[in-house]
């Protein structure tokens, strides 16, 4: 169940662009009613909050 508001040091779930996997964050800035920045509770690593999907793959350059 989702909570019906957000607030700051709230711990929610997203995917962690270091870590590369779902973990626990805590929600460090909001922007309206939504989280706009989260802190891994694993690496502590800040980034925006990606609403738990994974960043599309960085395209492959091509061999030589």
């Amino acid at each position: 169940m989702f909570p019906t508001e957000f607030r700051l040091g709230d711990t929610i779930d997203d995917f962690c662009v270091k870590c590369k996997r779902l973990t626990n964050h805590n929600i460090v800035s909001l922007n309206g009613p939504d989280p706009a920045k989260v802190r891994c509770c694993t690496c502590y690593s800040d980034h925006d909050y990606l609403r738990e999907i994974a960043p599309p793959p960085k395209p492959r350059k091509a061999a030589s």
